[in-house]
């Protein structure tokens, strides 16, 4: 019995798997335990040539999310399964083994034993490349899973991007905020001042102190809003909030609009677009597919050659078998594989009319808030023209201190209306990034993706 189970195990093999249970209270414990600073994080940042700096950037930030994401992590497996499957494919198929043991009822003669075995192999044979279909098709796959692979993380990073711009934005709107409520509160004082006096009127001074409760109010919304994007950044990234505390987060470049023409983004090249380029991979997929069936139209043929011991005479014998399309041609699969095809090709047709449609409207719509951006730039500097005038006035007496607030106040409106077209800005440049799936903020250039996860994974094997 041991040298059958021995001899079992040697022809079917081990696998050498073992069980890995899911515990949720470790994964969850390990996902909270996760930090930007952790050993594994900063050497995966340093392996891509992201610089180390004081303050964590969106490059960063994006890389620590493919580190820690889970999103990518079923991509990579996913791309792992069409690994798999070439190899299926490629496989040669195992020869089948039958054997048959018969006796002879009855009194044989002359002492001829009565006993009739055999043994006989079934080999099936690929004369016509069967298997090549297959593996052609398998590698489409494998080459649709990797551009899978790279429009998830392409998602990460969209997502990381628009929350670090609500981080940076909400911070830099608590700034404004609070300076039109200083100054607004200024304003109201003055007005409390020269109503008592009676300079002005109760209504006037009102007025003026509404409008600071307007402003109080605006600004604890700002304040909130605030406390809340930390959160919203964190989940983008794959961590817990609490490993976003005391992390010092900027934007350097959160000003500087690059430019952008149609032209040139044609130049970068739609056909660079993951969704694109996985279109291609799906539509070979679906020939080598209908190419497979094709061939299903001509026979199999399968060698089957034996031994054969019967009533003491031993022979060999060669067997073959050959299947025959009399019924069917294989009509049937061949046209469910050619209307995958033409879906396929269907599907990549709108995947680029799609992409050219996106690149059209982001761009026009970058074109204009660029333009935004500059006219309040430009107003801007007159109302610091016209600010520092009435102050040298106040300076020599030519002016009072309500007509320089009032001065100050003007200046935080457009301040404020600068800052909302450079946000509505920021988010048509993430647009225009995403009709390309590539940054142009740094460098015109495509991430890249590691196909295997830079930590370990699985449960009680969080650390790299």
């Amino acid at each position: 019995m041991r040298r059958m189970t021995a001899l079992l195990a040697l022809l079917v093999g081990c696998s050498g798997l073992e069980p890995e249970p899911l515990d949720p209270a470790r994964s969850e414990a390990e996902f909270r335990a996760r930090r930007l600073e952790d050993p594994g994080v900063l050497a995966y940042l340093e392996s891509q040539g992201v610089p180390k700096r004081a303050a964590w950037q969106l490059d960063a930030l994006t890389f620590a999310a493919f580190y820690y994401h889970p999103d990518l992590d079923i991509a990579r497996a996913r791309l792992l399964g069409a690994r798999g499957a070439e190899r299926t494919a490629g496989t040669v198929p195992n020869p089948t083994l039958n054997a048959d043991l018969e006796k002879v009822l009855g009194s044989p003669e002359g002492g001829v034993s009565p006993w009739v075995y055999g043994v006989n192999l079934q080999m099936p044979l690929d004369f016509l490349w069967k298997r090549g279909y297959r593996v052609d098709e398998a590698r489409a796959r494998i080459a649709a899973s990797r551009f899978e692979l790279g429009e998830v993380a392409w998602q990460v990073r969209r997502r990381v991007r628009a929350a670090l711009l609500e981080e940076v934005m909400a911070r830099r709107e608590v700034e404004l905020r609070q300076k039109e409520f200083d100054v607004r509160t200024n304003l109201a004082a003055i007005a409390e001042l020269l109503a008592a006096g009676g300079e002005t009127s109760r209504l006037e001074a009102d007025r003026a102190l509404a409008d600071q409760h307007v402003a109080v109010i605006a600004l604890e919304e700002a304040k909130g809003r605030a406390k809340s994007t930390r959160a919203a950044l964190a989940s983008a990234i794959g961590v817990s909030s609490a490993a976003l505390e005391g992390v010092s987060i900027e934007w350097p470049k959160l000003d500087q609009l690059p430019g952008a023409s149609l032209s040139e983004l044609q130049q970068i090249g739609l056909l660079n677009r993951l969704d694109v380029r996985r279109g291609l991979a799906e539509y070979a997929a679906a020939e080598a597919a209908l190419g497979l069936e094709l061939m299903k139209r001509y026979p199999d043929v399968t060698l089957g050659p034996g031994y054969l011991f019967d009533q003491g005479d031993k022979k060999f014998t060669l067997g073959l078998s050959i299947s025959l399309p009399i019924f069917n041609q294989n009509g049937g699969p061949i046209a469910e594989a050619e209307a995958k095809r033409k879906e396929a090709a269907a599907r990549f047709l709108s995947i680029q009319a799609r992409a050219i449609g996106e690149l059209e409207e982001s761009t026009a719509r970058y074109r204009a808030g660029r333009l935004q951006v500059e006219i309040f730039r430009d107003a801007l500097v007159v109302v610091g023209a016209r600010l520092g005038r009435i102050q040298r006035a106040v300076e020599l007496g030519e002016s009072d201190r309500a007509t320089l607030l009032g001065a100050q106040l003007e200046r935080s409106i457009v301040e404020f209306a600068a800052f909302e077209a450079l946000r509505r800005t920021q988010e048509a440049l993430g647009g225009l990034e995403d009709a390309l799936q590539r940054p142009l903020e740094d460098a015109p250039r495509a991430l890249e993706i590691p196909e295997t996860v830079p930590r370990r994974v699985g449960p009680g094997k969080e650390k790299p």
